[in-house]
């Protein structure tokens, strides 16, 4: 039996992204198990493997993990990517709350209806440039160092970039305003296990487009 943790999930980014993103970053390789029909859903349902009956679920260590907050914090704990004590694990936090937010409309956007694509398009780049960027823009410039907590490479900053390159899928220049980010971006990007993860090939999933939506929806509901 294989020791690579498993990820179970439909064959695209959602919320399984992130821990796809994190797990590269700490250098651990994963095997993924494909979700492609509503019935491989009800499988693991009724097979008692979903505690609350809903994906993702990563088997990890002996566990059968599910709810996305609680994966990532344990995989960050284990591979030492969530700071050296309490205050530090505090920012990482607030950190990773704001991206997952903002990660949150990106990732809708493909969901929207054609008469809500144009509004919620304005709100995620309104709120990319005015609310979460400009933070993230600061802390850089405040504290001077390479990374966004403890000068120290966490999950904060896997999480930052992962949120910076898919809303720069949606506007090319959303950075524009942000050269901090812009270093952070190129900065993190070469870091070896995540210069690996951005390598065609990889496990990292394309953005989700219109025609992948109708099997998504079928799978879940």
């Amino acid at each position: 039996m294989s020791g690579k943790p498993k990820l179970h999930y439909f064959n695209g980014r959602g919320r399984m992204e992130t821990i796809r993103w994190l797990l590269a970053a700490a250098g651990v390789e994963f095997e993924e198990c494909f979700l492609e029909s509503k019935d491989d859903l009800t499988t693991l349902q009724k097979g008692g493997f979903l505690l609350f009956q809903q994906v993702p679920m990563v088997e990890i260590d002996g566990m059968k993990m599910v709810q996305t907050r609680a994966i990532l914090n344990y995989i960050a704990a284990k591979h030492n990517l969530y700071g050296k004590d309490l205050k530090e694990r505090a920012l990482i936090d607030m950190y990773v709350e704001g991206t997952t937010d903002l990660s949150e409309l990106l990732m809708m956007y493909p969901f929207q209806p054609a008469d809500k694509k144009e509004q919620h398009f304005a709100t995620l780049v309104d709120k990319a440039t005015n609310r979460y960027f400009p933070v993230y823009e600061q802390v850089l410039k405040d504290h001077g160092q390479d990374f966004l907590v403890g000068n120290q490479f966490s999950r904060a900053d896997v999480q930052l970039l992962e949120t910076l390159l898919m809303a720069e899928e949606y506007k090319a220049d959303i950075l524009a305003k942000f050269p901090l980010l812009q270093k952070f971006k190129a900065r993190i990007s070469n870091i070896p296990p995540i210069k690996k993860f951005l390598q065609p090939g990889s496990q990292r999933k394309p953005p989700t487009q219109e025609k992948d939506v109708p099997k998504v929806m079928k799978i879940f509901y």
